[in-house]
């Protein structure tokens, strides 16, 4: 997603808090025995608009763990976070999942589910409205609610590429 001088970038605004979205054990079996391994999908984030996710597979859960935290790190995008909430609703679908995000008003909270609550809150936002719909599988939920936060675009933004002036989309003149 981001390349690495902007992916240093980011990790450098400010310290990187991990969270554990998912843990599944995988079982392989085999004619001298059961093979046990562990598949971890993990959310960093500065809770000041930067988020990435990561997916780690090993033998042990730590380090699965660990691979997730360092495979999230390479993953790093801005989000603009504006006074605890986002900027306007956004809709993103990764395959079976589909997630609605909607700005709520301050003291609201993040009204959404597991996997979309800790990407919400890895990333800063204090007050949102989320809805999912379709599968509720844990990668695809993250995925699909880091495609719906990369695709919010702030006022500032829009102003800058239409070539317009931030005081002239608020006042009008």
């Amino acid at each position: 997603m981001a390349d690495n001088k902007n992916t240093e970038r980011l990790a450098n605004d400010g310290e990187l808090k991990d969270r554990l979205v998912a843990i599944n054990r995988v079982t392989k079996v085999t004619k001298g025995g059961r093979t046990f391994t562990f598949a971890a999908i993990v959310v960093v984030g500065n809770e000041d608009g930067v988020i990435g996710y990561g997916l780690g597979k090993a033998g042990e859960v730590t380090t699965a763990i660990q691979k997730g935290v360092d495979a999230a790190k390479n993953n790093l995008i801005k989000v603009p976070v504006l006074k605890g909430t986002i900027p306007h609703e956004q809709t993103a679908k990764f395959r079976g999942s589909e997630v609605f995000l909607k700005p709520a008003t301050t003291g609201t909270g993040v009204k959404a589910g597991g996997a979309m609550r800790a990407v919400l809150e890895s990333v800063g936002v204090t007050d949102v409205l989320a809805k999912s719909k379709g599968s509720s599988n844990p990668h695809n939920l993250v995925k699909a609610t880091i495609l719906a936060l990369s695709q919010m675009r702030d006022a500032y933004t829009v102003a800058k590429n239409r070539g317009v002036s931030i005081d002239k989309v608020f006042t009008g003149k």
